[in-house]
């Protein structure tokens, strides 16, 4: 593997792909937030959950998607029937209220913002305006602060050719995207929400098929871990706080993902053109990059490996296991790794087996590890582990007997655990824990009898922001809108009834 990275990081050089001129920025510590943790202890405020608005009246509903914590509110992108799919903020329950933020396309055309983000006070999004085609846009939650902020790839086409073929991450003050230009190649920029202040930071422009660059993660000394994409080579690179570029690790037309921090070490994920996966590690050169697991040729029951999290000096993660050549002998199950080979295995077979228990949604709430994993016994129901096979066990069997509840979309915050989960009397509602078995309740039915409040793996979209926990619900009456749990500390608690 290695002498193919080698090889490709030498024929970049000799084509004059070397490291950009543009440094990657110290990176910078903000401060901590008005919603971070404290030692004040924090709770629902009652069991009532509020419709926000009815953005778009009557059944149809709005469909909220991708709801993000902003600096003051949360960010949606929502269609209200009239201006089509556009950019939203609401401040919660105790707040202003609801609105749209900016008919970004005029009309009833969307420009479906996309890919939201918070990076210091301001929103990152790609939009589609209708005339410069899906570009780069920020907001600041007012009309007039909602803008492209540059014509990068001037035309109708846009720099974005897809909702979904972007991805952001943000560093510091910056957010880092990567761009496809058809005349000249791929690229790796940085934007600092300023038409002057968003460049190339790391161009492999004039090579054979330069398809895509991918940013990946930020390490702690501020290098940027992203991926590329040339001649159906896929290659695992580190951009220096100095502008130096060095290849980690390569695969054909696969992909890397999962990216998960344990301190100096980089636990990711090399996926293959098909159904075999690797668990690798780096800790940002060549000698420290090297596989921890081979997955194998994954199929049937088999899954890669997903939903990585770190708890304590260990990361966690669902992940089938086919040795290459060898029959199935075991699932997809709850795995670790603590970054090295000796200490990446199984937590526990939950279902003895090739059948598996496909451990998803994985959070850390109290030092525990909380997730939806399926036995024979109870179905598919809400599990907890302490990462030991011991203390791996049924936590709650919602829906009793072997029918599942099948817990999803699980967001852990501030000791507390929020999900949806199904059951026969009331279809799929909204639930919440306190990490104790008597603790974990249905909120009131929002879709009153066996009625559900989502279709089946649609998302809920659980984000805390400020002093609300929101998500996406059907009441049966104004289709799928934004509702909002009141969440704030115990002594600042008000009845939301």
């Amino acid at each position: 593997m290695m002498s193919l990275v080698s090889s490709l990081s030498l024929l970049l050089t000799v084509l004059g792909a070397g490291p950009a001129s543009v440094k990657v920025p110290a990176r910078v510590d903000t401060p901590v937030e008005s919603r971070a943790r404290s030692s004040r202890e924090w709770k629902p405020c009652g069991h009532t959950p509020v419709l926000l608005k009815d953005i778009n009246p009557g059944s149809a509903g709005s469909e909220p998607r991708y709801l993000v914590h902003g600096d003051r509110v949360l960010f949606f992108n929502a269609d209200d029937g009239a201006h089509g799919r556009e950019l939203w903020k609401s401040s919660g329950t105790g707040g202003a209220g609801t609105f749209l933020v900016k008919d970004i396309r005029p009309g009833g055309e969307s420009s479906d913002p996309h890919s939201l983000i918070e990076v210091g006070d301001r929103l990152f999004f790609s939009a589609d305006d209708g005339m410069h085609g899906r570009e780069l846009w920020v907001s600041d939650d007012t009309p007039a602060g909602t803008h492209m902020v540059k014509d990068i790839l001037p035309g109708a086409e846009g720099a974005i050719s897809s909702p979904d073929s972007i991805t952001f991450l943000p560093v510091g003050g910056f957010v880092y995207f990567g761009v496809y230009d058809p005349a000249r190649g791929a690229a790796l920029w940085r934007s600092d929400g300023t038409e002057e202040g968003t460049v190339v930071v790391k161009d492999y422009y004039g090579l054979h098929n330069s398809f895509s660059v991918t940013p990946g993660t930020e390490g702690p000394d501020g290098s940027i871990y992203y991926s590329t994409n040339i001649d159906y080579i896929v290659t695992l690179w580190r951009l220096g706080p100095g502008g130096d570029t060095v290849a980690l690790d390569s695969v054909g037309n696969g992909s890397f993902y999962g990216f998960t921090w344990l301190g100096d070490v980089l636990v990711y994920v090399r996926q293959y053109d098909g159904p075999e996966a690797v668990l690798a590690r780096t800790e940002g050169t060549p000698e420290t990059t090297y596989d921890l697991y081979d997955f194998g040729r994954l199929s049937g029951v088999a899954e890669s490996p997903r939903d990585l999290t770190r708890l304590g000096g260990k990361v966690y993660f669902g992940a089938g296991d086919l040795p290459t050549g060898g029959e199935l002998e075991r699932g997809a199950e709850l795995w670790r790794t603590n970054g090295t080979r000796a200490g990446t295995g199984m937590v526990k077979d939950i279902v003895p087996g090739p059948e598996s228990s496909s451990p998803r949604y994985l959070q850390v709430l109290g030092g525990r590890l909380f997730f939806a994993a399926e036995d024979a016994g109870a179905g598919r129901e809400l599990w907890v582990s302490d990462g030991t096979a011991k203390g791996t066990r049924l936590f709650k069997d919602i829906e009793p007997g072997t029918g599942s509840s099948s817990p999803q979309d699980l967001l852990a915050t501030e000791d507390w655990l929020f999900f949806t989960a199904e059951t026969t009397g009331h279809g799929r509602e909204v639930w919440v824990s306190d990490g104790t078995v008597a603790g974990t309740v249905q909120l009131d039915d929002i879709a009153p009898g066996p009625a559900s409040v989502l279709r089946p793996f649609d998302p809920a979209w659980f984000t805390r922001s400020g002093w609300d926990v929101f998500f996406a619900a059907n009441d049966g009456v104004h289709g799928t809108e934004l509702w909002a749990v009141p969440f704030r500390p115990e002594d600042e608690c008000r009845s939301s009834h």
